[in-house]
């Protein structure tokens, strides 16, 4: 085993760390990573209460090569203010010499590896992949999700529901940039009957999507990651189960994935995105539920991939 070359990098600063995680590659490196699981340890993430609803995440995850840690607090009462709501780092070790080789800046890095995490499940089970696209939720997964479709799908169109008109017409404006037609959508329910590529990606306090009416809608539900949140209505759930496909990201979904949960959906059966990518899994051709909680070894593939990138290839 060859000792890590360690470059004389911190990419502690946002955009540094975007700059090492291309859409494309990070979708490859998820998938590479799948495949080689059995080489990767990722235990169980800690989630420690804070006051005023507030928690720190600690989640560490290792393969042959490198050993890191991405530590991030959520702060919801941030919201509003020059503070972020999420906040942290990423710290990347050499395994065979316990030396430090890189740092990351955490959210950055979790809002990309969450949305190309969407992505591999978009180009792997989305029945039609060339969208238009209805992203539910104009903040920070928002504005992933939607580079990291443009980059990664022929994408053409796309429709932004939000609260907040402001934030969806600003989020607009950025896939107009990218050469999309943009719209505005006041009704996100209404918006799905238009777009057989969904993504909502909101604080999970209570269902935005209730209808995806749709036989070639695929929807990658990412805002809720624990058994409270919610973005998809029980009935929505239940409806895709009967007449279409579940799949989650990982076993963790389990216990993670409150959408499901609060449908009183039985998750450990359902398939994961590991079994999609490690298995013969033609191209689904009715409605498809991809819920993304999030697991550490996304953001192992982040670090691989961005210690690639920081070496030069």
């Amino acid at each position: 085993m060859s000792t890590i070359t360690h470059p004389p990098l911190a990419a502690s600063c946002a955009q540094t760390t975007a700059g090492l995680l291309p859409w494309n590659p990070l979708a490859e490196e998820i998938a590479a990573l799948l495949m080689q699981v059995h080489e990767v340890q990722v235990p169980p993430r800690i989630i420690m209460p804070l006051p005023e609803g507030a928690c720190l995440f600690c989640m560490p995850a290792s393969d042959t090569r490198i050993a890191m840690t991405k530590l991030i607090s959520f702060t919801p009462a941030n919201a509003g203010s020059a503070r972020p709501v999420i906040q942290g780092d990423v710290v990347v070790f050499d395994v065979l010499t316990g030396e430090r080789c890189l740092i990351l800046d955490g959210p950055v890095v979790s809002a990309r590896r969450t949305a190309a995490v969407s992505l591999l499940a978009a180009q792997r089970l989305a029945p039609n992949p060339r969208g238009p696209l209805l992203i539910v939720g104009a903040g920070v997964q928002g504005a992933a999700h939607l580079q990291a479709f443009a980059a990664g799908l022929e994408l053409e169109e796309v429709w932004i529901a939000s609260r907040s008109r402001s934030s969806a017409q600003a989020l607009a404006k950025q896939a107009q940039a990218l050469g999309l037609r943009a719209h505005v959508a006041d009704d996100a329910d209404d918006a799905a009957r238009h777009c057989p590529l969904i993504v909502t990606c909101t604080p999970a306090q209570a269902v935005v999507l209730r209808h995806a009416p749709r036989e070639d809608a695929f929807i990658s539900a990412v805002g809720a990651f624990t058994p409270r949140m919610v973005e998809l209505s029980p009935e929505l759930c239940r409806d895709l189960q009967a007449r279409g496909h579940i799949v989650v990201d990982t076993a963790d979904a389990a216990h993670e994935a409150g959408d499901l949960l609060q449908a009183g959906i039985d998750v450990p059966p359902l398939p994961t995105l590991g079994d999609v990518v490690r298995k013969p899994w033609p191209r689904p051709t009715r409605p498809v539920l991809f819920k993304n909680c999030g697991w550490g070894g996304w953001d192992l593939a982040a670090t691989r991939l961005a210690l690639r990138q920081a070496q030069g290839g």
